[in-house]
């Protein structure tokens, strides 16, 4: 047997730069290269590595080890889960800074391979500089942390435990099924020790990503529980999307009538302009699908993990409605006690629709009821998109300008606050990757991250960002790599002084307001009651080496939009608007937990409401 002596980050990289996947036939490679922050528990180890021997990987500098992770994750997401970006961080504070961002991957169901540095093996130096030591358990490293946002976690205290590591961390993140955050923790004296590997381990390897089908007896079993059923509705998901399914989704609703509605995942899949899109549905969705969803007596989901915001905590949907749920994953596909179809939407859809066809499925809506549904809609979000108020800058307004203008082939980002709200009520997408939103962990920081991503996947469109300021104030240090990478980003920061979405929670349930808003001390109050703090955050993004632009009303919007797109590297334009002028909710319920006794009496109507719709919603 021929053997390479490498040491074991070595080894890793080449192992590596030598993997491809497979999907409809089409083979493209699958880590693109490695983000990192160096540290001492990796410089001289996996850092060494891809000084002298990166193969075809490229290194990105991070500046923020959540960051540059977040910016891995919307790369394989906007690659439709088919390509990565490694992570390395040193032991200790890098590792654990990545934390978040392994939860927000395998919340998504997103692959991203973390590599964190961890204690010396061998124990010489301990306690090492940067170590967590466990009294209790000194097989405990700060790694360990890693464990329940993982969905495979290992640590390689040997080099020739790489082999086992490294075929393990692959078939999790090829395998649609099970997708999330790898981590391989990897000790500092480990990643430098070197070992005799089969040069067989380091061949070329190609995972074929297969579109699994029902069997035609689970497919009999959908069909004949769907058979009575006359008024359904599909919530589309992301699913949708990472299976390329979107032609066979118009074709199977069209064929049989039914109405699309959309998930936060799946916004796009569909046209907006579709005559069965009717939007967004649950928490965050317009009045056309959740009064769809209120009188279905089907739910046929494609693609969704059916998140609380979907099902508006279980209360979207009668309690009696039918679940028939396509997806690869079985976890998801018996939520709500649905009758699981565990396969790809691309070939499981076709493979329905001709048994549907057999019995001569109809549905019962009117010959112009979907049509006014959504026409009523349209309405709705035109008048918002137009609003006006005295006072200030309407959000609503803003997004209708931002909409119009930058054009159907644009990326937007998003992840947080009270924009992913609006966006998924009114956001006019025309094509199915245009609308990138992390709204699993609905991460703060993610924005300014996920447009660095997406732009490092898809450099040929234009990649805005929306983000609020108080998203942008946790994290933006990605945005100094989208200049360092001459990777052009448009930040459209919405500066409305806090955390205005949860502010609006907070009164909606009875609060007079507290701790949200970013307001100075003030000496009578004892509270954030003062003025407002004065953060000029087009100052902030030209001393970081940005172009900023500034707008508070629709026509400086537009000019600075056509001006930011002119230009060539990353641009913020600060959109100041008014608190408060974001969508409401249409005939939707988040269940949020209010306290059932408080000295205010708007929070204990507020819990008794609460109780009263707990009563509404479905129990599981």
């Amino acid at each position: 047997m021929r053997t390479i002596r490498l040491t074991m980050a070595q080894a890793l990289l080449r192992f590596l730069d030598s993997q491809y996947v497979s999907f409809d036939g089409v083979e493209m490679k699958f880590v693109a290269g490695v983000m990192g922050i160096f540290g001492h528990g990796n410089v001289t180890g996996i850092g060494e590595a891809l000084e002298r021997s990166p193969g075809s990987l490229a290194y990105v500098q991070g500046k923020n080890e959540q960051g540059m992770a977040h910016a891995a994750i919307a790369f394989a997401k906007q690659s439709r889960r088919r390509r990565i970006y490694a992570c390395t961080t040193s032991i200790g504070p890098g590792a654990l800074n990545m934390v978040t961002a392994a939860g927000t991957a395998t919340v998504n169901r997103i692959p991203l391979l973390l590599l964190p540095g961890d204690n010396f093996a061998s124990r010489q130096p301990d306690p090492v500089l940067q170590q967590l030591e466990a009294g209790h358990d000194y097989t405990i490293a700060a790694t360990d942390c890693f464990k329940p946002v993982s969905k495979y976690w290992d640590r390689i205290v040997r080099p020739e435990q790489l082999m086992t590591a490294a075929l393990n961390a692959m078939r999790v993140l090829t395998d649609p099924a099970e997708m999330g955050t790898v981590t391989l923790a990897l000790p500092q004296d480990v990643q430098a020790e070197a070992y005799d590997y089969p040069a067989a381990f380091f061949d070329k390897r190609v995972h074929v990503i297969e579109r699994q089908c029902p069997s035609t007896d689970a497919l009999r079993r959908a069909t004949d529980a769907i058979v009575s059923k006359r008024r359904p509705i599909i919530v589309a998901g992301g699913g949708v999307r990472y299976s390329e399914a979107e032609a066979e989704l118009s074709a199977f609703a069209e064929r049989f009538g039914i109405p699309v509605a959309e998930t936060q995942a799946g916004k796009g899949v569909l046209p907006w302009s579709h005559p069965l899109n009717v939007g967004g549905v649950g928490v965050t969705g317009g009045l056309a699908a959740n009064r769809l969803a209120h009188q279905a007596d089907l739910v046929i989901g494609v693609g969704t993990r059916y998140s609380d915001f979907t099902t508006a905590s279980k209360s979207a949907y009668q309690e009696d409605a039918l679940f028939v749920n396509v997806n690869v994953s079985r976890l998801d596909g018996v939520k709500l006690d649905g009758l699981p179809l565990a396969g790809d939407a691309k070939v499981t859809l076709p493979a329905l629709a001709e048994f549907l066809a057999e019995i001569g499925y109809t549905t019962a809506y009117g010959a112009t009821e979907l049509e006014a549904l959504k026409s009523e809609w349209d309405r709705e979000v035109d008048r918002l998109y137009e609003l006006e108020h005295e006072a200030g800058f309407a959000q609503t307004r803003a997004l209708g300008v931002i909409n119009e203008t930058i054009g159907d082939s644009a990326v937007i980002v998003c992840a947080s606050g009270s924009l992913p709200g609006d966006l998924q009520r009114l956001w006019r997408a025309s094509q199915s990757d245009a609308y990138h939103l992390e709204y699993g962990f609905s991460c703060m920081g993610y924005e300014v991250s996920g447009a660095f991503g997406v732009s490092l996947a898809e450099p040929q469109r234009d990649v805005y960002t929306l983000v609020g300021d108080g998203s942008y104030l946790m994290l933006h240090s990605e945005l100094i790599t989208s200049l360092q990478e001459d990777r052009k980003i448009t930040v459209l920061l919405f500066d409305n002084h806090g955390f205005q979405c949860i502010h609006n929670l907070q009164r909606e349930h009875g609060s007079d307001g507290f701790g949200n808003e970013f307001r100075y001390r003030e000496d009578g109050t004892g509270r954030y009651t003062g003025a407002p703090l004065p953060i000029d955050y087009a100052a902030h993004a030209r001393s970081l080496g940005a172009i900023s632009y500034k707008a508070s009303n629709a026509e400086e919007l537009r000019e600075a939009l056509r001006l930011a797109q002119a230009e060539t590297r990353t641009t913020l334009i600060e959109i100041t608007v008014l608190p408060g002028t974001n969508t409401g909710g249409y005939e939707s319920w988040w269940n949020v937990g209010v306290p059932a006794v408080s000295q205010g009496e708007r929070v204990v109507k507020a819990h008794e409401v609460m109780n009263e719709r707990i009563q509404q919603a479905r129990a599981y």
